[in-house]
């Protein structure tokens, strides 16, 4: 009886042993694969490699291996992105330089990570600016993206549009050629260098890094499978106009209108103490803007009665009527001096701590004003004392650049199974949130027949509260989750979301996930700490973002810090529903879960641990 237990545990032993050599003979051949492609791709990182493969018109700059932990970028030429990103995986970094016209060129930079993921990202711009956007690019190849970023065609700072002058050419290449350009030719090269197809694509971008995603989307459905829209300027020959008409109600700083960018905050602070309470929760926070009804009465200078109605009416920030109006015009929009028809939405309650970069430059803001100068009229002379409802005709009929992002049927788009995620700070006083919902709007009448319901299976949209343009907060509002340029403003070695690099906190990993394993996102969960841009400082608050036309509603009993405390409903906070019927309670999942839906994932995951995809 002994021996065949005897036999058995001696065959056990042989099965292990044969297992752990063939296992330690496989890690071994796994080693010198890994180390032969790594090899392979050190020493393809050269000019060679990239010229042999482009256009005529296009020429290879430079190219540079870089070992882990180093920087890379143009800290010296680079007006826009000046500070480089540290810290890098290994790479291999190009610049690449194409003749867009006979008087015009483009340079698009690339992060080529040694451990590629198989997934291609483009990083968009911001404002007017040019430069190659190294520190969204340091962030991305974090993830183990190849990602490209252009440069526009230009070199400038972000409100600096003088280049523009009479440079038809350059502006097409700012309005969408250069972007479309990095693309198609960013694709060849990755392929290229990895000798192996791009699994997927995907774009990031927000301000004018918006519009420039939508407008890519526009004018070609097939280059990304999913797309993230930060706070997108899409509407340029409109907003920019209407910033320029903004500075007619207040300037000149001695007019009676004239609001001072030191009176912005405290107006802020009395809006919020106002509408705080919206939500059914007293946080600080303005959750629903577009509930907030301002009592102009309680911002009026009571002028010594003894009846003020708030404390705001009798401290030196109180409004005259005068300012009243000029406020109004802000939060009302642009509306046409003959017929009052309203041609763009204004800004939101809350976002007047960021109102001065449209109201309190020195004179005019160079967002709009410059527009006119050097994009519409080419005449730097022009004031915006001079503006009339005309310009803005003007700026329709020429479009300059054709950059205004305006086509709202995303057909085509949708039906290759694009997925789009567009996400809007409530507090951003530069472009203003309404547009952003405009847009949606829009694009879901045109290509859903106004049915969000159905629209959600391609298109979702999340309004962040409190946070301002892009990032960043003034009233401790949870406000990071992994949008594009929120790394670099906490720090030039980071990305995503530090702490929570997971598809439950950062937008561009749920896209990820949406695209590839069919998980659609109903939240994202933000992220502030005690000093709101310093990770280091401890967390202070989370809550989930929920996507339209869901809201977070607090649970009435948890600490409101918490994300667990707060759930997505399609019910506002008084009880009545959003109206179409859709739940978008979030279904709990596991990191691994939420990674790992579709079962060919792992499959593909594990061949390109491998190398063999």
């Amino acid at each position: 009886m002994r021996c065949p237990g005897l036999l058995q545990f001696s065959i056990n032993l042989l099965v292990v042993a044969l297992a752990s050599g063939a296992s330690s003979e496989s890690a071994k051949k796994n080693d010198n694969i890994n180390a032969n492609n790594n090899h392979r791709r050190q020493t393809s990182c050269n000019v060679d490699t990239f010229a042999s493969v482009l256009p005529t018109a296009a020429k290879v700059e430079r190219v540079e291996y870089i070992s882990a932990g180093s920087t890379f970028g143009e800290p010296l030429t680079d007006l826009m992105y000046p500070i480089p990103p540290t810290n890098l995986p290994e790479l291999c970094a190009v610049i690449i330089s194409v003749a867009s016209s006979p008087v015009s060129a483009y340079r698009f930079g690339m992060f080529l990570p040694a451990e590629w993921n198989g997934r291609f990202l483009t990083v968009g711009n911001g404002g007017f600016g040019g430069g190659i956007n190294w520190l969204d690019m340091g962030a991305g190849v974090r993830y183990g993206f190849a990602v490209v970023s252009t440069d526009t065609g230009h070199n400038s700072t972000t409100a600096d549009i003088r280049w523009a002058l009479n440079q038809p050419e350059m502006k097409v290449d700012w309005g969408y050629r250069a972007l479309h350009g990095t693309v198609v030719l960013g694709k060849t090269l990755v392929t290229t260098y990895y000798a192996k197809p791009i699994g997927h694509s995907y774009y990031s971008g927000c301000s004018t890094g918006g519009r420039q995603g939508l407008k890519e989307v526009q004018i070609s459905p097939g280059s990304f499978d999913g797309v993230l829209v930060g706070a997108p300027a899409w509407y340029t020959n409109h907003l920019n106009t209407w910033i320029c008409k903004l500075a007619t109600y207040n300037w000149p700083a001695d007019d009676s209108r004239h609001i001072t960018w030191e009176a912005l905050p405290p107006i802020g602070a009395e809006i919020v103490r106002q509408c705080d309470g919206n939500d059914g929760v007293s946080d600080g926070i303005i959750s629903m803007p577009e509930q907030c009804n301002v009592n102009w009465d309680e911002l009026r200078c009571s002028n010594g009665s003894n009846t003020a109605a708030s404390d705001f009416s009798t401290s030196a920030n109180c409004l005259s009527d005068a300012q009243i109006g000029t406020l109004q015009h802000v939060y009302d929009g642009y509306t046409l001096d003959s017929n009052g028809e309203k041609v763009m939405p204004g800004y939101l309650p809350g976002s007047e701590n960021q109102l001065y970069t449209v109201l309190n430059y020195s004179d005019a803001s160079p967002y709009g004003v410059g527009y006119i100068q050097y994009f519409v009229l080419n005449d730097p002379m022009f004031e915006a004392a001079q503006y009339n409802d005309s310009l803005l005709q003007l700026a329709e009929a020429l479009d300059p650049g054709n950059s205004t992002a305006d086509d709202y049927n995303l057909t085509s788009f949708r039906d290759r199974g694009g997925k789009m995620l567009l996400y809007h700070g409530a507090a951003d006083g530069l472009v203003p949130t309404t547009a952003g919902s405009l847009y949606y709007d829009r694009a879901v009448q045109t290509t859903s027949g106004g049915n969000v319901t159905a629209a959600r299976d391609f298109f979702r949209r999340l309004e962040i509260p409190g946070m301002q343009h892009c990032f960043s907060t003034k009233v401790d509002a949870a406000w990071a989750l992994g949008g594009a340029s929120q790394a670099a403003v906490l720090g030039n070695d980071t990305y995503s979301v530090p702490g929570y690099a997971d598809a439950q906190h950062d937008v561009l990993l749920a896209l990820v996930n949406w695209v590839e394993n069919g998980v659609p996102i109903d939240q994202v969960i933000a992220t502030t700490w005690h000093t709101s841009t310093d990770p280091s400082s401890g967390v202070l608050r989370q809550r989930p973002i929920c996507a339209y036309p869901a809201t977070a509603k607090w649970d009435g009993t948890g600490n409101v810090d918490d994300a667990a405390s707060w759930s997505c409903s399609n019910e506002n906070n008084n009880g009545s529903s959003n109206g179409n019927g859709n739940d978008t309670t979030p279904t709990a999942h596991s990191a691994a879960a939420m990674t790992y839906m579709n079962p060919f994932s792992v499959i593909v995951d594990v061949f390109r641990t491998f190398d063999f995809i």
